[in-house]
């Protein structure tokens, strides 16, 4: 599989934590989109072939980005706005380069961390006599349903982790406001405190102040 980025993202852009690559062609990437970035991927995909596109932001801000994907010949096939998740399946209605982008130019101080999934085609079948006239034998019949709960057990695991490094991000991002606001409040106990001192002193010299007058 020939995957290619590009974009204003830069280096930043090529922060790749996983890829899968297999005859299927499934890639699963996650990468950093800083803001007013946009980074773009291609593919070179057969006529008829179907794929799928799953996208997921897992950090930054309110975990939304724009997605466009595009055909050889320009025609835009999705296209949405400020997305936290989705996905998408089309088939292939001709051969040529195709481009889908993550664009974060909306954002002027956020950056975003985005996973996606890019499946070209569909599985090879696991054994090759299954195109056969001749059924399965019962052995090969359990392979064929282990290897397909061994496929959900695997989406289902990347969908967790997903949900745990989201659920990570907001909890520190959590964290941090809940100490910026108790540094905040000390800070204030410790300015009002000094103020009730001095006033409280104030009171006491001009009384002192009085006294003395009256005595001479």
């Amino acid at each position: 599989m020939l995957l290619r980025g590009s974009g204003t993202a830069g280096l930043w852009g090529w922060l790749t934590l996983l890829l899968v690559a297999c005859e299927a062609r499934a890639s699963e990437i996650t990468f950093e989109l800083p803001d007013n970035a946009k980074q773009c991927f291609y593919e070179e995909i057969v006529q008829g072939t179907k794929c799928t596109l799953e996208f997921q932001v897992i950090t930054g801000g309110h975990y939304d980005v724009d997605c466009r994907l595009e055909g050889p010949d320009g025609a835009v096939l999705y296209k949405e706005m400020k997305k936290q998740y989705d996905s998408f399946t089309f088939t292939a209605s001709r051969n040529g380069t195709y481009k889908f982008c993550f664009s974060n130019e909306f954002s002027t101080f956020t950056h975003k961390t985005v996973y996606f999934d890019f499946q070209v085609g569909e599985d090879p079948p696991l054994f090759p006599s299954e195109n056969r006239a001749s059924a399965l034998t019962q052995m090969e019949s359990a392979c064929v349903s282990i290897h397909e709960a061994l496929k959900s057990v695997i989406d289902y695991q990347t969908h967790f982790r997903l949900r745990e490094a989201q659920g990570r991000s907001r909890a520190e991002d959590l964290n941090t406001r809940v100490a910026y606001w108790s540094i905040g409040e000390a800070i204030i106990l410790l300015v009002v405190s000094i103020g009730q001192v001095f006033l409280l002193k104030s009171f006491f010299s001009d009384k002192r102040t009085t006294t003395t007058r009256v005595g001479s």
